[in-house]
């Protein structure tokens, strides 16, 4: 008996563990599809891709600096290929669908252009510097406890806010109109569920306290998607959109 046990307890944490792996990732997986489908990428914004690339990032360095769990390690590495390969995609159909022919690159160093490039190789280029530039910081500053437990923190913040952005949109639109339900009861299953790890697993008390404030964003989020329905503040529009995201 406490044989089966031992081997129940142990599956549980395997499918717990695959589940963070991979759980961060099944919410864009509908939206590639439509993406792809659709040959329109309006209804996700590309500054996903940039912030959870910085986090995922960050994230990783972090480790170095303080080993935790495994699997957020794996978590982080198949999010960064995620957001790359969702990065291609948009891009292609973006410049396929531009009437303006003139390309811009990362070379040019025109911020007025940051993150709005002509070919997913500029986007490459730009992760691999920030990566380069913030590995060797992480390099010069890997014995300083305080700076370890900063990158941390600031690795799970930045992914912990991107909710804010289309949170703050809703409140301005007043409406919640062209964003899907469904993705915000994916995200918000999702971070509870990766917050209830943070803390069953003992991870370093930056993961938990940031998936607490990512959970408490997305109720909000819900919260005005009942409130907008319920006492709308602008006549709705027929249109509606299939593709959304934590946009900015």
């Amino acid at each position: 008996m406490d044989q089966l046990i031992l081997v129940l307890n142990q599956l549980v944490l395997w499918v717990a563990a695959g589940a963070m792996v991979f759980g961060g990732v099944v919410p864009y997986i509908p939206q590639y599809r439509d993406i792809r489908r659709t040959q329109n990428a309006e209804g996700f914004s590309s500054y996903v891709c940039l912030v959870l690339l910085i986090a995922n990032i960050l994230r990783i360095l972090f480790w170095f600096g303080r080993h935790f769990e495994t699997p957020l390690l794996w978590q982080s590495i198949i999010m960064i290929l995620t957001m790359l390969i969702m990065l291609r995609l948009c891009t292609d159909i973006r410049v396929a669908s531009e009437l303006n022919t003139k390309r811009r690159a990362f070379a040019d160093f025109d911020l007025k252009y940051f993150w709005l490039w002509s070919r997913f190789m500029d986007y490459l280029q730009c992760v691999l510097t920030f990566t380069a530039f913030a590995a060797y910081i992480t390099y010069l500053f890997l014995d300083s406890s305080v700076f370890v437990e900063t990158l941390g923190f600031l690795a799970v913040f930045t992914e912990a806010m991107l909710g804010t952005p289309q949170l703050y949109r809703n409140y301005q639109n007043k409406s919640t109109e062209g964003m899907s339900i469904k993705m915000v009861c994916m995200w918000t299953s999702g971070d509870t569920f990766k917050t209830g790890y943070f803390v069953l697993n003992q991870a370093p008390v930056q993961f938990s306290i940031c998936g607490l404030l990512q959970v408490f964003v997305d109720i909000a989020i819900l919260f005005q998607v009942y409130y907008y329905s319920r006492y709308p503040q602008k006549p709705v529009s027929h249109t509606v959109h299939t593709t959304s995201a934590k946009a900015l």
